[in-house]
C-alpha cells in the first residue's frame, strides 16, 4: 500500500492522504479581494487529488501585501469574496481548504512577478513598508519603517482578525507564513533584525514576536482544527538564520501546540546561495521532524511520484506538498495514485476518465449508460 496515499490525522482534521497543495500566490486580487480567477484556481486544484489545498499566501493587513495584486483577508469585501468560491469548492470536493496568513513586512510594495518583482517606490504608487528594523531588502533600495509596540499590537490584531474571519468562512486548517524573508522571518534572522530591545539580538529575543503572533491565532481559531507554520530552515547566508536555530524554533511552538511544520528555506537575503536540486529542502524536514518529533511537510523542487512516496515512506517526512508540479499537472495526484497504487477522489462527472488498468483509481464507481 502507498504511504503517500494512507491518511494523516492533524488535531482533528483526518486528510486521507500525505498530499497538499502548496500555497502560491496567484497576484490577481483585486485590494486584497479575490477575483473570477482565483475562482477558477482554486477549484481546479481542489480537484487535483491532494487531501489539503492550502490557499495562497492571504495578507492580514493592506500594507502587508507582498504585490498591488495579492490576496488579503482584512475586509468584509475580502471575506466576502471567498464565500461563493468556498461553496463551489465544497460542493464538489472534500478535499480540506487550509490558509495562509501571511504579512509581506519589508519586501512588501513590490511589483508582481512578470512586472520584474522590485520593490514599487511610494511616488509610484507603492507604500510605505515595515519590518522589525530600518534596514532595507536590498541595498539601494528605501527602508522599511522599524515596527514600534503600537505597530506590534496592530499586526499581531490583524492576524486575529484575518484568523476569525478565516473560521467564519469555514477554512480547515491556518499555516502562519514564517518563511521565505516576509514579516515573521524577518524578525527571527539577524540579517533583518537589528533591534535591542526585547524583539532583537538573542534567539529568544528575535523569536519572540512570530512566537506571539502564533499563540494569538492558535487562541482566536477553533480549538479542534489545526494550525501549522512555515518556516526558512536556513537563510542560505553565513551569519543568518539556520537549522539550529530552526529546531529550537520549532520546539518553542510545539510547547504551544503547532500541529505541523511546513520545512522551506531561503528568502531573506538577496545574497543566498541555494543548491537547487530534486528534494534539496527535504533535509530539513527530516531534521526537524527527528529533534522535535512534530508533523512536517516536505516542499521543494520535488516532481516525481515514487520520489514523493520514499519521502513520506522513509520517515523523512509526514507530508508532501507541490506548488509548480501540480500548476503544470493539475492532476498530479491522480497520476501519483495510478503510479503508486493508491486511491484518490474525483467528482462523479470525470469517473469516466480512469484508465481501463486502473479501475479502482477512483475507489467504488459505477457508470451505466443505454
Amino acid at each position: 500500500m502507498s504511504v503517500l496515499f494512507s491518511p494523516i490525522k492533524l488535531r482533528g482534521l483526518t486528510l486521507k492522504n500525505r498530499l497538499v497543495v502548496s500555497p502560491m500566490c496567484q497576484y490577481s486580487a483585486d485590494d486584497g479581494v479575490a477575483t473570477d480567477w482565483h475562482f477558477t484556481h482554486i477549484n481546479n486544484l481542489s480537484l487535483s487529488g491532494a487531501a489539503m489545498f492550502c490557499i495562497e499566501a492571504t495578507h492580514v493587513e493592506a500594507i502587508g501585501r507582498i504585490t498591488p495584486g495579492c490576496l488579503g483577508l482584512y475586509s468584509d469585501a475580502c471575506e466576502a469574496a471567498l464565500k461563493p468560491i468556498l461553496h463551489s469548492v465544497r460542493k464538489h470536493s472534500s478535499t480540506a481548504i487550509a490558509m495562509q496568513l501571511a504579512h509581506a513586512g519589508r519586501k512588501a510594495s513590490s511589483a508582481r512577478p512578470w512586472d520584474g518583482g522590485q520593490l514599487i517606490p511610494v511616488e509610484q504608487g507603492g507604500w510605505q513598508t515595515v519590518g522589525p528594523s530600518a534596514v532595507p531588502h536590498k541595498e539601494g533600495e528605501a527602508a522599511p519603517l522599524a515596527l514600534d509596540a503600537a505597530g506590534l499590537k496592530r499586526i499581531r490584531e490583524a492576524f486575529v482578525d484575518s484568523t476569525k474571519r478565516a473560521a467564519r468562512l469555514g477554512i480547515d486548517a491556518i499555516e502562519v507564513h514564517g518563511a521565505h524573508g516576509y514579516l515573521l522571518h524577518q524578525f527571527l534572522s539577524p540579517i533583518s533584525n537589528k533591534r535591542t530591545d526585547e524583539y532583537g539580538g538573542s534567539l529568544a529575543n528575535r523569536m519572540r514576536f512570530p512566537l506571539e503572533v502564533f499563540d494569538a491565532v492558535r487562541a482566536a481559531f477553533p480549538a479542534d482544527k489545526p494550525v501549522g507554520m512555515r518556516v526558512s530552515s536556513t537563510d542560505w547566508v553565513e551569519g543568518g538564520w539556520d537549522l539550529a536555530q530552526t529546531i529550537e524554533f520549532a520546539n518553542a511552538l510545539k510547547a504551544r501546540g503547532v500541529d505541523w511544520i511546513d520545512a522551506s528555506s531561503g528568502g531573506v537575503s538577496p545574497l543566498q546561495k541555494i543548491p537547487l536540486g530534486p528534494g534539496y529542502q527535504v533535509q530539513f524536514a527530516e531534521a526537524i521532524k527527528r529533534e522535535t518529533g512534530l508533523p512536517t511537510i516536505a516542499v521543494g523542487l520535488i516532481t516525481e511520484s515514487k520520489h514523493a512516496e520514499e519521502i513520506v515512506a522513509s520517515g523523512k517526512a509526514d507530508m508532501v506538498a507541490l506548488a509548480r508540479g501540480l500548476l503544470y499537472d493539475p492532476r498530479w495526484g491522480w497520476h501519483a495514485a495510478a503510479e503508486l497504487g493508491g486511491v484518490v477522489e474525483a467528482p462523479p462527472q470525470y469517473w469516466r476518465s480512469q484508465p481501463s488498468t486502473q479501475k479502482a483509481l477512483f475507489g467504488k464507481t459505477t457508470f451505466g449508460a443505454r
